[in-house]
């Protein structure tokens, strides 16, 4: 199935199993913008399938108090983008209500915030944000690469008792690939999609299949790189990334995400830190996404960015070794 028909099995599912799980925001009666809630509202009806205005603060805000009354909501969001218009629902609501009432009072909601570059919509709605929410304590985030992890990962963050920012790609919803229904998977835990023994290759979301393409690429040259899908920025699997950087010797983190303060500089910096090993991170350009065709093209981190990063770090390092 795709990455679209994944999630809207996964809450199909946790619906049937959990009368207290709805899903609000706009447009989601009619099958959501990309297809993500197709289906449900024909199946559940309009009082657990909620059409809301376009208010993104009403929305979030809904969903806090429906949370902290007993109901497990999922809150469409449409992009990450227009989220920030209800920053302080989330940030200073959902985030710290567990904490300031003692455990008293939790907030189960999963927000789906779309990040990612979107062909040909600019600046305004190609943002990826997942370093913002990483940095509020009270928060999970999540961020599937493959329709497999769409399925099980949601599913995981609506059985979560905490809030959840669920960040799927906007270019990713047609993406094609084998679900196994039933399965589980674990939040905090990463993958390793290709072995390799040169250097430690992690990424996330849209940029995992780059990242993908770029070691097939090195493999050519004879370069063994490992692959790493983080899956969840928060909390973050250290064991599996420090355990395969300390293995290769060497790491790189790539991300679509503005590289500045971007979380490929607090997985580096642990690396760095704990292993004393060489790293270096990619990530977009300090700038906003363009429109033209070209201009957006230069925030985009593609398998040959990737490729070109990676080698020039080995490079470095192999100089580095040979002066010593």
């Amino acid at each position: 199935m795709t990455y679209a028909e994944a999630a809207a099995t996964a809450l199909a599912e946790a619906m049937r199993a959990d009368s207290r799980v709805v899903a609000l925001g706009e447009d989601v009666g009619r099958g959501g913008i990309f297809g993500q809630y197709r289906g449900l509202a024909r199946e559940f009806g309009p009082a657990r399938v909620i059409d809301t205005p376009i208010s993104e603060a009403a929305i979030m805000g809904a969903a806090v108090g429906m949370a902290l009354a007993g109901a497990r909501p999922v809150v469409e969001m449409r992009v990450a983008d227009f989220a920030l218009c209800a920053m302080d629902e989330l940030v200073n609501q959902a985030a710290k209500a567990r904490y300031m009432f003692g455990g008293q009072g939790r907030v189960p909601l999963v927000a789906r915030l779309p990040i990612g570059v979107w062909t040909a919509s600019a600046a305004q709605h190609s943002q990826s944000l997942e370093a913002w929410f990483a940095h509020i304590p009270g928060l999970v985030v999540v961020t599937p690469a493959t329709a497999e992890d769409n399925y099980l990962l949601l599913r995981a963050a609506i059985a979560c008792g905490d809030p959840v920012v669920y960040m799927e790609h906007k270019e990713l919803w047609p993406l094609p690939g084998d679900v196994r229904p039933g399965g589980s998977a674990a939040l905090g835990r990463a993958t390793v999609l290709r072995e390799g023994r040169d250097a430690t290759l992690v990424a996330w979301s849209r940029t995992v299949h780059a990242a993908l393409a770029a070691a097939d690429t090195l493999a050519k040259r004879g370069v063994s790189v490992e692959v790493v899908d983080l899956r969840t920025i928060w909390p973050w699997d250290r064991e599996t990334v420090l355990g395969s950087a300390a293995k290769t010797g060497r790491l790189l983190v790539a991300h679509e995400a503005v590289q500045a303060a971007g979380f490929g500089a607090e997985i580096a910096a642990t690396a760095a830190e704990t292993l004393g090993i060489p790293v270096a991170r990619l990530g977009g350009p300090r700038i906003p996404v363009g429109y033209a065709p070209t201009l957006e093209a230069e925030a985009r981190i593609d398998a040959a960015a990737i490729a070109a990063r990676l080698a020039d770090m080995l490079e470095r390092t192999r100089r580095r070794q040979s002066v010593a």
